[in-house]
C-alpha cells in the first residue's frame, strides 16, 4: 500500500506542476481546457495500453494532477460570475465535450493501433 500511494503522490506532484506551467504559460480559462482534452486523450489511450503496475503513477497520479475538475468549476464560476454567462456556457459545453471526445478517440485509436 505504501508503494501505491507513493506512486500516486510522485505522479500527483509531476502533474500538478505541468498543469500550473500550461496555465500560467497560456492563461485561463483556455488552458484549463486544453489541459483537460489533452490529458482525457491519454487517458483514453493509456486505459487500453498501460500496465495495470503503472496505473497509480500515471493514470491516478500524473493524469490526475494534471486535469482537474476543479480549477474547471473555478474558472467557469469566475466567468459566470464577472457576468460573461455565454462564455461560461460555451466553455463548460466544449470542456465537456471535447474531453469525453477525446477520452473517446485515445482509447479508439489504442485499440486500433493493437489490433
Amino acid at each position: 500500500m505504501f508503494y501505491t500511494l507513493s506512486q500516486v503522490a510522485l505522479g500527483g506532484a509531476i502533474g500538478s506542476v505541468l498543469r500550473h506551467l500550461c496555465i500560467s504559460t497560456l492563461g485561463a480559462p483556455i488552458a484549463t481546457l486544453l489541459v483537460n482534452v489533452a490529458g482525457s486523450f491519454v487517458m483514453g489511450v493509456l486505459y487500453i495500453t498501460l500496465s495495470r503496475s503503472l496505473s497509480p503513477l500515471v493514470m491516478t497520479g500524473i493524469l490526475g494532477g494534471f486535469t482537474t475538475f476543479s480549477a474547471f468549476s473555478l474558472d467557469t464560476l469566475k466567468l459566470w460570475q464577472s457576468g460573461q454567462i455565454a462564455q461560461a456556457a460555451l466553455y463548460t459545453a466544449a470542456s465537456v465535450t471535447l474531453s469525453l471526445s477525446a477520452v473517446a478517440l485515445g482509447a479508439a485509436l489504442a485499440r486500433g493501433a493493437l489490433a
